[in-house]
């Protein structure tokens, strides 16, 4: 496999958080995480990960405010978003330009379907 993408995985359930996070992990992705809000302006900036899994219903912090804020701070085709969230995931991730969903509880397969089309687009450029 090529270099693995960096991965940062922002989820306020720190059960779930951790279980994409082992299973990304386990795969071989460079895996960051957290479920604390400034935590994430701060791994954004210092480790601009190549794709990011938001909770977009995350109670602590405005995920749709996050994502406009993101938009702003750098170009819009540098990342591949895709929104953690519930079973409205496809909708919300139309609304906010992400790259795809992925609908909560997450299975193994759907965990590593966005890294994978991720990687074989970064092949085609």
């Amino acid at each position: 496999m090529a270099e693995s993408p960096r991965v940062l995985v922002v989820d306020d359930n720190r059960h779930i958080g951790a279980e994409v996070r082992a299973i990304l992990s386990d795969q071989g992705y460079e895996v960051l995480g957290t479920s604390d809000r400034q935590e994430v302006i701060d791994l954004l900036n210092i480790h601009q990960p190549e794709l990011i899994l938001l909770d977009l219903h995350w109670l602590h912090l405005n995920g749709p405010h996050l994502l406009r804020a993101y938009w702003e701070w750098s170009a819009p085709n540098a990342t591949m978003l895709v929104f953690i969230t519930d079973v409205y995931a496809e909708i919300a991730a139309r609304q906010f330009r992400a790259d795809g969903s992925l609908t909560k509880p997450v299975a193994l397969r759907s965990a590593l379907e966005p890294l994978r089309e991720y990687q074989a687009w970064e092949a085609r450029v």
